[in-house]
């Protein structure tokens, strides 16, 4: 798969996004936690706690499970520091916080974007199939709100009726596979068409109040017909002996 990227274009092979892009998605998620963290009045460890399980969570399932290299949140020298410092700050000074209104909802949107893009991105470069990018770009944009509902006693929120949050991951993940590696776009504009897809999907999804469906049961509608067909065959039957 590596040789297959590399003869589309050769920077599939050995380029990964600039290590920035991997930092701010860091800081942006661990400022989300935070936000969680102000809103439940938790002490410093909270905030520190929500900080790192919403900056770091995700890239940690991610590299987990794909199984190469090392361990992003371990063997980036600022990724821990920078989550650490991003709930120490929001402990101390929280009046930002408590003036910021829909920040949160921006902030974990964005944060999705991010982390969608960074893991279908080194899933692409480590030469995993299409379904295995856009599956690592989906667990790292959601796996640190995942890991941050299961420490607050919640029922994670991909798993609930709610406006395109999980779907965002996943359609940001397939737009950025299908502009790097289909469309052979350079990796900058393939980050831009991601976040683009993913937060103007949730705010559309948010403007007109479109819900993933819940408690659905397509059982009746399916034997319904079956049943009718059943009886006109009996009735056939019937019919056919009386002759």
């Amino acid at each position: 798969m590596p040789e297959f990227f590399a003869a589309i274009n050769p920077e599939f092979a050995a380029v990964s996004l600039p290590t920035w892009v991997d930092l701010a998605s860091v800081v942006v998620g661990s400022a989300g936690g935070v936000m969680v963290a102000r809103a439940r009045h938790l002490d410093a460890v909270g905030f520190v706690g929500l900080a790192l399980l919403c900056g770091l969570g995700g890239g940690l399932i991610r590299d987990v499970m794909m199984q190469v290299d090392s361990v992003y949140m371990l063997d980036s020298p600022f990724a821990i520091p920078a989550s650490v410092a991003t709930g120490l700050v929001a402990f101390f000074f929280p009046q930002p916080l408590d003036r910021a209104g829909g920040l949160l909802e921006w902030l974990d949107i964005m944060a999705v974007a991010l982390f969608a893009l960074v893991g279908c991105d080194k899933a692409i470069v480590y030469g995993f199939y299409p379904a295995s990018c856009v599956l690592m770009g989906i667990m790292t944009g959601v796996g640190g709100g995942m890991l941050r509902d299961v420490f607050l006693g919640e029922v994670p929120r991909i798993f609930q009726k709610s406006n395109l949050y999980a779907v965002c991951a996943l359609a940001g993940s397939v737009a950025y596979y299908l502009a790097v590696v289909c469309l052979s776009m350079n990796k900058l504009w393939g980050s831009v068409i991601c976040i683009a897809v993913t937060i103007g999907l949730r705010r559309w999804s948010l403007h007109y109040n479109v819900q993933t469906p819940a408690d659905i049961d397509l059982g009746p509608k399916v034997m319904r017909p079956v049943q009718r067909a059943a009886r006109r065959v009996r009735v056939t039957r019937w019919r056919s002996s009386k002759k």
